[in-house]
């Protein structure tokens, strides 16, 4: 571990079947007036809404209700959520949800009582928090983004055509307590699984493919993937395996919420890519990931080459007798992208909605970085182009 940090992460966690007993003693530490912030009707079609709306009567709330958040969070829900928040002197936001509905929550409360523009100081200036905060918890149906236990938000601004990601200053955005049941997973459709299987299984890629040194939290990160690579497996044979869904949530949880992160410089190139394409084709962001993320590890691991033999050695359990190391990585990432393939993930881009004109565009307005190789406005063309 060669670089110093400070961990601190606040979210009380109730994780497991019972765990939503506990939204009764934690809405007692709140005012009154609940902000109830929610997706379409799912959560009212499993009863989710119904339970909550029960707890939220007896404890005596007043609640005001946000619905039809979107996958990719819209700024236009932003800046009506700020609206309802004002207007309601509102004391808790209450996100009930995947991790789009968090996010949207966390968007809410950091810009609900910025007097300026919250669109370029919080998101395009990555400015500080100059304002109230109200303060945000979640009750978690789908697993993916660990929005519930980490500071992101990433939103989508439609008339821009932009999607960009905003890590909030530590603890100001993380949810005060997030209550998750892996019961309440069981009835999202396969699609959404796997598009959270494949988030999960890119922030810890995002985060293992950097540095040359030899870091506890790669090890951990490994372990992860191996978790996840089982649980998935089994979850596709039975979406209602409670242990493979806990594992899944939970490996979820752990991959963004910054322990696996430590003293890691990380990469977040694949994101980067992935927000753009999703501002120009609204995909399931899970899915986008899942498509660009082997093209771009071929690209780039000749750079890396130590780390993705490893990968391939240590996750996909690669025998690398007699072949040359880059051989070695190169099947390491072919087995990723056979394990999205066995998903029932989509393979390119035009399936996931993107036409040919829109790559250019999609590279320009990418922000460029990486992590073992720098990525320009033309690297990141051939990328798109070779998952196109």
């Amino acid at each position: 571990m060669i670089y110093d940090f400070t961990y601190c992460n606040p979210t009380t966690i109730y994780f497991g079947k019972k765990s939503m007993s506990h939204l009764t003693e934690e809405l007692q530490r709140y005012g009154a007036n609940i902000l109830l912030v929610y997706g379409k009707n799912s959560i009212k079609k499993t009863g989710i809404y119904d339970q909550i709306c029960a707890i939220l009567r007896e404890t005596g709330k007043k609640v005001t209700e946000l619905a039809g958040i979107n996958s990719n969070p819209r700024y236009t829900q932003v800046l009506e959520g700020g609206r309802l928040v004002r207007e309601n002197h509102i004391d808790l936001i209450l996100a009930v949800g995947g991790g789009s509905v968090i996010d949207c929550s966390k968007a809410i409360a950091a810009s609900a009582y910025y007097e300026g523009d919250p669109w370029q100081h919080y998101w395009m200036e990555q400015g500080p928090i100059e304002n109230k905060v109200v303060p945000v918890a979640s009750v978690l149906t789908m697993t993916g983004t660990a929005s519930e236990m980490n500071t992101g938000s990433v939103i989508t601004n439609e008339e821009k055509k932009l999607k960009v990601g905003r890590v909030f200053p530590f603890p100001d955005l993380c949810p005060k307590f997030s209550i998750l049941n892996p019961e309440f997973t069981y009835t999202v459709p396969k699609t959404q699984m796997v598009s959270g299987i494949a988030d999960i299984f890119s922030h810890l890629m995002e985060q293992y493919f950097s540095g040359d040194d030899d870091c506890t939290s790669d090890y951990l990160l490994e372990g992860v993937m191996l978790s996840l690579i089982n649980a998935s497996r089994k979850a596709l044979v039975n979406p209602e395996d409670y242990e493979a869904r806990s594992n899944i949530m939970w490996c979820a949880t752990m991959g963004l919420n910054k322990i696996l992160a430590l003293s890691k410089t990380q990469d977040w190139e694949v994101h980067m890519i992935e927000h753009q394409l999703g501002a120009y084709t609204d995909c399931p962001h899970g899915i986008g990931l899942a498509v660009i993320s082997p093209a771009y590890y071929r690209y780039i691991c000749r750079h890396g080459l130590h780390k993705f033999v490893r990968f391939a050695k240590n996750v996909w359990h690669v025998d690398d007798t007699g072949k040359s190391e880059e051989q070695t990585a190169l099947e390491g990432i072919q087995a990723l992208e056979d394990f999205f393939r066995e998903l029932g993930i989509p393979a390119t881009l035009r399936e996931l909605g993107a036409t040919e004109e829109m790559l250019p565009l999609i590279a320009h307005s990418t922000i460029p970085g990486g992590g073992y190789y720098p990525m320009q406005e033309e690297d990141i063309l051939h990328v798109l182009h070779e998952c196109w």
